[in-house]
């Protein structure tokens, strides 16, 4: 099994995408998927999921800011559970706070449109996540 790890972003309109290497503890922006109120393209998915042989999964979980559940909290969660069941792979979810906000704010001026952001937002999950799951 390899030591890389596949990062989401999953909103209602678009799901971003990133890869990354517990080695190096980077990632990488990779891809978006469109989404259609919150599902996405699962073959295409599964497609991916098979290219890159991920150790596991990662998916950011959006909270509002004292911690209650929004109805993006909602999306997030039911992809999570759905993309368990549908590979087989180890979910885990980590918050998410303001991840696409710090990626608008890190592409800002640049002229880049949302679905950059969509999968930059995940490059933020998946490198908060594995900058945790080192001692």
């Amino acid at each position: 099994m390899s030591d890389t790890y596949l990062g989401f972003d999953a909103g209602a309109k678009r799901l971003g995408i990133a890869v990354g290497e517990a080695i190096t503890g980077h990632a990488r922006a990779l891809s978006v998927l469109d989404c259609d109120q919150g599902i996405p393209d699962w073959p295409a998915l599964e497609s991916l999921i098979r290219e890159w042989r991920p150790r596991a999964l990662i998916v950011g979980i959006p909270r509002h800011a004292d911690g209650s559940a929004s109805h993006s909290t909602r999306l997030a969660e039911r992809f999570a559970g759905e993309l368990a069941r549908r590979t087989g792979c180890s979910v885990h979810r980590i918050d998410e706070h303001l991840s696409s906000h710090e990626a608008r704010s890190e592409l800002r001026g640049r002229g880049h449109p949302a679905k950059v952001i969509d999968a930059e937002a995940a490059r933020i999950i998946l490198e908060t996540w594995l900058s945790e799951q080192s001692p």
